[in-house]
């Protein structure tokens, strides 16, 4: 059963109202509903910060009219210490007059009542408010921090080397078009239409790739947005010690945690050829320098170079220090190669340096 949650766009109101800013208080009515609104005011009868809007309706409602309200600077002196609330507030994504109370750990999945009635009769079943007691000070609420923290890091290394490639294809691509050009100025006006067959080729190529880096970019773009937008709901959550909802969203992280996407999207990236190359047919070279030239049965090409075969598995066997008493720190090993005879070659990054290390003896 697919856990229930928000979506991308259900967060664009909290990020256009300022959920990065550091505010002491935010409007706890609009905070239930998913936006982030610095308080204006406090309703000591309610014991909630609201915003201006808030504030102003808390006035004229038959409600609420005859509640005291106190401004931003007197909010401190009127505010009870807050219990801890386990109290769940978000709706059932199927059955959307009830709200989300239960947790199946066999499934892994949250629900409202209905749900466990019809899905999971015969699981064993955690009822949040009894469950969520203490949460945001669990081993399990650091661990999910933790774990969503190491994904938007796996996203943003991604999104660099996504950054870099589309670099690449942009560079691959110009340096395509000069040595076209300088192709056509050897053998006269006459290749006009090969050269136009040719950059259309090169164009269609580059488009391809480029289709495929742009759609890592906007899946890890979507999904670094979405593991940081749980982050300030939990973050959001354990400061209002509203815990019924931070069980939920907790849940939800975990499970947005064991998606494969960032996975699939750097496989999809290493499926991109970057190297393409410019073959001049010398045959047609050397018949354009002649008094007769056969352009009919002449051709050129666009050539793509052979891909590397890739590697399915490095196994991790020992460390080899490498780091000279002149060289800076070194951050970045950025790439390898083992030679004949046990050699082996690293690039240093940081000191733009070859250094060749004999395997057996660790010396180099």
């Amino acid at each position: 059963m697919a856990v229930s949650g928000r979506k991308f766009s259900d967060f664009q109101g909290s990020i256009s109202n300022g959920s990065a800013e550091d505010f002491d208080h935010r409007c706890e009515p609009c905070l239930a509903i998913g936006q982030q609104i610095e308080a204006h005011g406090f309703c000591v009868d309610c014991q909630e910060y609201l915003c201006k809007n808030c504030f102003a309706y808390h006035q004229r409602t038959k409600a609420s009219y005859h509640h005291q309200l106190v401004n931003k600077d007197n909010m401190g002196k009127h505010v009870v210490p807050a219990k801890d609330s386990g109290v769940c507030t978000e709706m059932c994504r199927d059955h959307k007059t009830e709200v989300i109370k239960f947790f199946c750990p066999n499934h892994e999945a949250l629900g409202c009542h209905d749900c466990m009635t019809m899905n999971h009769r015969t699981c064993k079943i955690d009822y949040i408010p009894d469950k969520c007691s203490g949460i945001g000070d669990s081993a399990e609420f650091r661990e999910v921090m933790r774990e969503l923290d190491q994904k938007v890091n796996e996203a943003e290394d991604v999104l660099k080397l996504a950054s870099c490639r589309e670099k690449e294809l942009d560079s691959c691509h110009d340096r395509l078009l000069k040595e076209i050009a300088l192709f056509r100025k050897e053998v006269n006006d006459r290749l006009d239409q090969l050269q136009k067959q040719i950059q259309t080729d090169a164009d269609k190529k580059k488009f391809t790739d480029q289709q495929a880096v742009k759609k890592v970019l906007e899946t890890c773009t979507s999904i670094s947005s979405d593991i940081k937008q749980l982050q300030s709901r939990l973050q959001d959550y354990k400061a209002s010690q509203q815990n019924g909802q931070l069980y939920i969203t907790m849940k939800q992280a975990k499970s947005k945690l064991k998606s494969d996407e960032i996975k699939e999207a750097g496989r999809s990236l290493e499926t991109t050829n970057m190297q393409y190359t410019f073959e001049q047919n010398q045959d047609l070279k050397k018949t354009c320098f002649q008094d007769k030239m056969h352009l009919e049965s002449s051709q050129c090409r666009l050539v793509t170079t052979k891909r590397r075969k890739s590697v399915d598995k490095l196994t991790h066997k020992e460390n080899i220090y490498i780091r000279t008493k002149s060289a800076q720190k070194i951050r970045y090993i950025r790439g390898c190669v083992v030679r004949s005879s046990n050699k082996l070659v690293a690039a240093d990054w940081n000191n733009e340096k070859l250094k060749v290390v004999d395997i057996k003896t660790k010396l180099y």
